[in-house]
């Protein structure tokens, strides 16, 4: 047996999922010249912030729609909580109403775990997070929690193919005054909210894929962020729970094949 990462419902996330790929891998271009400077600068401020942050840990709350084929749209919630330490380790766990799975990267092996399936795969990934995340999207499909946020060069790839960006505002995000940031790129309408102060944190994210029937959208609020998260010694680490069965991630060029 293979690990899937996405299964039967969660097949219809795929072209979501690839959006969001989109936004952190699409090839580099100059920025488009509707991009307001103002949104670029407190984009650039943020991503500069967190990319500086050698550790942090947050919540987060997830929502995909999947658009049915009579036009209704569904949607699957998730809850998640993240631990990262650069330069090469990353432990998230979630619970879904599609999967609840586990995520231990520890800079020399990434390990995906589903509990409520008592089964895990682990296979060697590259030593820095930012090469970890592209690895698991291109070679596993699994996409890394708010993976084209938290990497170094976060700015680089959500700019990349921006075609325009503007403020829309000053805005509240669980009581949090944040700048309210609106881009539009290939396919994908983006929003992001930015805290305002000293602190320049994403606080929620916004995805609509134009390019998808219905244009489906992801969201993501980010809350409880700590600077100073408690690390336990092997947090990072895996170990398997009695009578938990190892078995292979399902190669992506396989991802459609039947079991």
């Amino acid at each position: 047996m293979r690990v899937r990462t996405r299964w039967r419902t969660r097949r219809q996330l795929a072209g979501l999922a690839l959006a969001l790929a989109s936004l952190a891998a699409a090839p580099v271009q100059s920025q488009g010249p509707d991009v307001d400077p103002e949104a670029a600068r407190i984009l650039k401020r943020m991503t500069d912030y967190v990319g500086g942050l050698q550790q942090f840990g947050l919540d987060t709350a997830n929502t995909v729609e999947v658009v049915l084929h009579s036009g209704q749209k569904i949607q699957f919630t998730s809850a998640a909580k993240a631990t990262l330490q650069r330069p090469n380790k990353l432990h998230a766990s979630r619970v879904g109403d599609v999967v609840s799975q586990s995520f231990y990267y520890d800079g020399r092996t990434l390990t995906l775990v589903n509990p409520d399936d008592g089964v895990y795969a682990t296979v060697a990934a590259p030593d820095t997070l930012d090469a970890m995340i592209d690895f698991a999207r291109d070679s596993l499909d699994v996409i890394a929690p708010a993976g084209d946020l938290i990497t170094t060069d976060a700015y680089t790839r959500l700019m990349a193919d921006t075609s325009s960006g503007f403020v829309v505002g000053k805005s509240f995000i669980d009581g949090v005054r944040c700048d309210h940031l609106a881009f539009r790129g290939y396919g994908v309408d983006w929003q992001i909210w930015i805290e305002d102060g000293a602190r320049p944190l994403p606080r929620k994210y916004v995805v609509t894929t134009l390019a998808l029937g219905g244009a489906p959208q992801f969201e993501i609020s980010m809350r409880n962020w700590t600077i100073t998260p408690d690390i336990g010694v092997r947090q990072f680490e895996f170990t398997p729970s009695p009578g938990a069965r190892q078995i292979e991630f399902l190669p992506v060029s396989n991802a459609g094949a039947p079991r």
